[in-house]
């Protein structure tokens, strides 16, 4: 899987960057949020742009705000050192959409070590992983073996995985992934990803709160046509506050459900801990938190 380099010296490349600079600049401008979201996703997948990110020290230093490290070593110790400071961690071993079943392979062989490496370390942290990075887009089958094999792995450990819900199209297919493994394989320690920007989400939460799910909440990422996402910012963050409370309610207090909720935006995590506070006698298995005081690379790396 690729993934960023330890920077090394080079020759700045500071006038690409600031001609770079200068025209994303323009065209957030010209067409707004959604051609900056397609841009950044564009980039995510760009060898180009990971080696500038890689060969440039000042890049490098930004993107470590968000990136614990670029081995398992750096991920300990990043995560020891937030656990030090009463942090949990969840840990994403970076990368999505491999093309063929190799590539599926390494990563769950990867993702194995990581927990073992929890577990060896007595480390504070769960695991959250990609389908499409262990073979969702080749075959279901394969990606279904993977992270079975990864969930049994984790429950041996006494660990816990979370499915990370990708674009709209692998939705119904990692949702069914999810199922198969909570209600055939019997195993209760995976957990589902639901995004606010889509519009079937209301009527998943509904139907994973009757199955008792443990669901983390975020905003969504990937560019998506109108015709299946909010395509505004107020429409995707009222959606999040929505599903919130469902996530908070009597009736997914009654089936156990666990919510975590993945998001940076300071007013929506107070408005979910004022809800919380005035809610608590439905909420007591939900820990309200202090306002944070850590950067955003531990912001990154404790999303739930």
């Amino acid at each position: 899987m690729d993934k960023p380099l330890p920077p090394t010296r080079s020759r700045s490349p500071l006038p690409l960057f600031v001609i770079a600079t200068a025209v994303a600049a323009f065209f957030l401008v010209r067409h707004g949020s959604s051609w900056l979201r397609r841009t950044l996703i564009y980039l995510s997948h760009a060898p180009w742009a990971r080696q500038l990110v890689s060969s440039w020290g000042v890049a490098w230093r930004v993107a470590s705000r968000f990136v614990a490290g670029v081995d398992r070593e750096a991920a300990v110790a990043a995560t020891r050192e937030l656990n030090r400071r009463g942090i949990m961690v969840t840990l994403d071993y970076l990368g999505e959409s491999c093309t063929h079943e190799g590539e599926a392979l390494q990563a769950r062989e990867e993702i194995l070590r990581l927990l073992g490496d929890i577990a060896a370390n007595d480390l504070q942290a769960n695991v959250s992983l990609k389908p499409t990075q262990l073979g969702l887009k080749i075959d279901r089958e394969l990606a279904y073996s993977n992270i079975c094999t990864l969930v049994e792995r984790a429950k041996a450990v006494g660990n816990f995985i979370r499915i990370d819900m990708e674009d709209s199209p692998t939705v119904d297919t990692t949702l069914g992934v999810y199922r198969q493994l909570r209600h055939e394989a019997n195993l209760d320690n995976v957990g589902v990803v639901i995004q606010s920007y889509l519009y079937r989400s209301e009527a998943d939460i509904e139907q994973l709160i009757d199955e008792g799910a443990r669901v983390r909440l975020c905003k969504g990422a990937y560019a998506e046509p109108p015709e299946v996402a909010f395509p505004h910012k107020p429409d995707v963050d009222a959606n999040y506050l929505n599903l919130s409370r469902l996530l908070l309610g009597q009736r997914a207090a009654e089936k156990g459900v666990y919510p975590a909720f993945a998001t940076h935006d300071a007013s929506i995590i107070e408005e979910i801990k004022h809800y919380v506070r005035a809610h608590n006698h439905l909420a007591a298995g939900v820990r309200v938190p202090d306002a944070p005081r850590h950067s955003p690379r531990s912001a990154r790396a404790v999303g739930q």
